[in-house]
């Protein structure tokens, strides 16, 4: 998927399968740790290969899930009590929307949310006419629609940030919620951690 057009990444991710469903209510605790990283600029319209997903492994692990988010490393590690169960990258908040440090606890979650407030402007014939914008900031253009960015298997743990499943690049691209690849998500999400710690 080098270099594909916003169009063709948005149809691929839209149509992906979502068959889990989540409480929207969370138990346990996550923990979530974020560091500064120096962020990269690329081409408008390209999108780079996304990042390798990671490792999983709980068998015979035991414990309460938490979840330590390294911004500096692009990476998440899920942890059941003592024991390292799982590694994926992440893609955390890029210039001007960084993902806040701190410890928080998973307040809720969604398999299936979509965002109010990020997305693209579309046109009648689905064709994305201005991507990646803020709806509260960026001029709707004229003849096209608001279509929020998909956010499936959503933990969200401030506000409106969030823990989810989304486009991983190899560095911080999202507008402060933490992207998980499509194969990690559901794994994070189905173990229903609820302590976070960002550094």
């Amino acid at each position: 998927m080098r270099n594909l057009p916003l169009n063709s990444i948005r149809r691929f991710v839209n149509n992906a399968p979502n068959t889990e469903n989540c409480r929207h209510a969370a138990r346990g605790a996550d923990y979530l740790q974020l560091r500064r990283v120096s962020r990269r600029r690329i081409e408008p319209g390209l999108y780079p290969r996304a990042a390798p997903a990671g490792w999983w492994n709980d068998e015979g692990a035991s414990g309460k899930p938490r979840i330590v988010v390294h911004i500096g490393e692009q990476k998440a590690y899920f942890y059941k009590g003592k024991t390292l169960v799982g590694e994926t990258t992440v893609s955390t908040g890029k210039p001007g929307f960084g993902t806040p440090p701190g410890h928080y606890t998973v307040l809720s979650k969604s398999a299936d949310h979509v965002s109010s407030l990020f997305g693209d402007y579309v046109d009648g014939y689905g064709n994305v006419v201005r991507s990646n914008i803020d709806s509260r900031k960026d001029r709707q253009p004229k003849g096209t629609h608001f279509d929020g960015a998909r956010m499936p298997y959503a933990m969200f743990f401030r506000g409106g940030y969030a823990m989810h499943q989304g486009y991983v690049p190899p560095f911080a691209a999202s507008h402060g919620c933490i992207r998980l690849p499509g194969q990690m998500a559901p794994r994070f999400s189905r173990m229903l951690p609820s302590e976070l710690r960002s550094l």
